[in-house]
């Protein structure tokens, strides 16, 4: 008779996924981070943080194209960066919401080997996919990854997801925070939440407690930002009392001090300066990466640079006491968002009460040594995952706006982190929104005329903590046309400023006597509709080829393993090696290595093809197996008959 586990095999086959469409309202969480990002959900009571294909729980944030065009998203991109550096793709937050002059952006133009080119006075990606050159914005990038983490829940959740909570650094300003809005627009997401990553892991460590209310200090330091908020938790009520940090500092800028030493040091010992080949870089990078994870739980490593033109290896020795000396000044630059965060909100060292580390760099030692001795010895919390906690309270987020009762006890209240003003007619900027001010949050004011019977008008908006509004970020101008002609200084209008719970300025002015809108032309710091529908359209079309390669890879894979399990079961060790006669051991064998042969000769077969050659070997196969069962059956029968 013919075992069950193989009948079970075929029957594997045929099985189709089960989809519940009641699971539709569900609002997943993504941490959106430089180096890794992470997506979880709040199903059935509990946060889940959901695997990627490789069963990890967190995905690198890189984005590649291979030479035959194809898509490659996560760990398959990180994997080949080394040899396919130039289409390779990661750490484009950096660039997120930034203009092509920011000094940020030149700085680190050169340390990537991916070209970053300027467009529309934007940072753009050039690539190239196939024999065509491709450009993508930031947002475009991040729409990618993006997708990556909505797709991972889809295949969790067995339905469509168009709704997510996202998290931010809490520095993020405002063009960066509606960058990150239209790259999930791009993606297929509906952003229901920003939510900054302090605040995410403050609800995840507060989800439960019901000890009292505590003051808590969130530091998270990432693969490029620093970000600090200063919590109060009582019960369920998580309040934002103040909040600080910087984007531009992390992970990546300790590995690049890292480089500059051993790529200086091989220069002196070898006479070979590696900086402009960029597999070498990539393959440096990947080398200072790993041993800054193991410099955390070992005091040194070695790391080998690869000369390539000849083959070469050297090997270096890189100690802790080496590495916290290269970094120093940056390890100290972590701790002055902490100084801010305390005068901001008024409090000493002394009235903190937790302290909660979340990010990976955070495991670096020092860093862990220079807050507690910050916060005069204080233990920071170590039963807190580091990697998926700001993805879990981004779950919870969206478990709070979807209504679900098993936490709709729990109230978040935020803060915005950068001060919002308008420039005034000496050059001043005067606040409209300070820093740290709750949101959501309105605030009123009237505007007179400046000169006789003028018609139109300009208010520029600013964010930033300069008293000069030219030293500040210029966050929209906004233009008044058709306006009522009066005197001069004689008020004209009524404005309505608003800051969302996202973070998103906006301004609407009222006519003081008609009483109705006045019409006004914004010129922000952003991407076009038009462009994002664009880039809408590019992604469908990518998601759509991704789609068709993977069904074609799966196809593939099917034939693979139907084969190969066939040939094995047929072998010495197999099932139906005892069971079948030598002839029809033989059939199975011949149709067998006819498709492994045939699958070997023709890697870029399309879907049909092998589906229609996994069609054929079943029909090879299958009246065998079914006739050796049939009289399997009839001989047991048989026998229960005799007995």
């Amino acid at each position: 008779m013919i075992g069950s586990g193989f009948l079970r095999f075929l029957l594997s086959m045929l099985a189709i996924p089960f989809y519940d469409e009641d699971e539709t309202g569900l609002i997943i969480g993504i941490d959106l981070g430089t180096t890794y990002s992470c997506v979880g959900v709040f199903k059935d009571g509990q946060v889940v943080i959901i695997p990627n294909e490789q069963g990890n729980l967190i995905t690198p944030s890189y984005v590649a194209f291979n030479t035959n065009g194809e898509r490659l998203i996560g760990d398959s991109a990180k994997m080949q960066v080394t040899s396919n550096p130039n289409n390779t793709i990661f750490d484009v937050k950096r660039f997120i919401g930034r203009d092509w002059e920011d000094l940020l952006v030149q700085n680190y133009i050169k340390y990537y080997p991916f070209k970053i080119i300027k467009k529309n006075n934007k940072p753009y990606v050039q690539v190239s996919i196939g024999k065509k050159e491709r450009v993508f914005a930031p947002e475009e990038i991040s729409a990618m990854v993006l997708g990556k983490m909505k797709e991972l829940a889809e295949d969790y959740l067995q339905t469509d997801v168009n709704k997510a909570v996202i998290t931010v650094p809490a520095y993020f300003n405002h063009a960066q925070r509606q960058a990150t809005i239209d790259a999930a627009t791009i993606a297929g997401l509906d952003v229901q939440r920003l939510i900054k990553k302090p605040t995410a892991a403050a609800i995840a460590y507060g989800l439960h407690k019901d000890d009292g209310e505590k003051t808590v200090l969130v530091f998270s330091l990432g693969g490029s930002n620093v970000d600090v908020s200063l919590l109060t938790i009582e019960k369920e009520l998580i309040e934002v009392v103040a909040t600080s940090g910087k984007t531009h500092l992390g992970g990546e800028d300790f590995d690049k001090r890292v480089m500059n030493y051993l790529i200086e040091k091989h220069r002196k010992n070898t006479g070979i300066n590696i900086r402009y080949n960029t597999h070498a870089m990539q393959k440096l990078r990947r080398e200072v990466e790993r041993a800054k994870r193991t410099l955390s739980y070992q005091h040194e490593t070695r790391i080998e640079i690869e000369a390539v033109e000849n083959r070469e290896v050297s090997s270096y020795t890189l100690t802790r006491a080496m590495f916290e000396k290269l970094n120093m000044d940056l390890f100290q630059s972590t701790l002055h968002p902490i100084k801010l965060v305390l005068r901001d909100s008024w409090m000493n060292v002394s009235d903190v009460d937790e302290l909660i580390l979340v990010g990976g760099s955070t495991r670096i030692p020092k860093i862990q040594q220079l807050v507690q001795e910050f916060f005069d010895g204080k233990e920071p919390r170590h039963d807190f995952k580091l990697d998926e906690s700001v993805a879990y309270g981004a779950a919870v987020q969206g478990a709070l706006l979807s209504g679900d009762d098993k936490v709709s006890y729990v109230q978040v209240i935020d803060v915005t982190p950068i001060t919002l003003g308008i420039k005034t007619e000496d050059g001043t900027m005067k606040t409209i929104f300070p820093r740290n001010s709750v949101i959501p949050n309105i605030k009123y004011d009237t505007y007179q005329t400046k000169a006789d019977y003028q018609t139109s008008g300009v208010i520029e908006v600013y964010e930033g903590e300069m008293s000069l509004a030219k030293e500040n970020q210029l966050l929209g101008t906004f233009t008044m046309t058709d306006l009522r002609s009066f005197p001069k200084m004689v008020v004209m209008m009524n404005v309505t400023f608003r800051i969302d719970a996202n973070g998103i300025f906006t301004m609407t002015p009222i006519h003081k006597f008609e009483k109705t809108r006045i019409k006004i032309k914004i010129d922000r710091k952003r991407i076009s509709q038009e462009k994002i529908y664009r880039m809408i359209k590019d992604a469908e079309t990518f998601a759509s080829e991704d789609k068709r390669l993977k069904k074609i890879a799966d196809a593939k894979n099917d034939l693979e393993y139907f084969s190969y399990s066939l040939k094995f079961q047929i072998s010495g060790k197999g099932q139906l090696n005892e069971k079948l006669s030598e002839d029809d051991k033989k059939v199975i064998q011949e149709a067998v290595e006819s498709t492994i042969g045939w699958i070997e000769s023709n890697p870029d077969a399309n879907l049909d093809d092998f589906v229609g050659m996994k069609f054929k070997l079943q029909n090879t196969v299958q009246p065998i197996i079914n006739r050796h069962y049939q009289e399997s059956i009839d001989s047991k029968s048989k026998d229960q008959m005799e007995l």
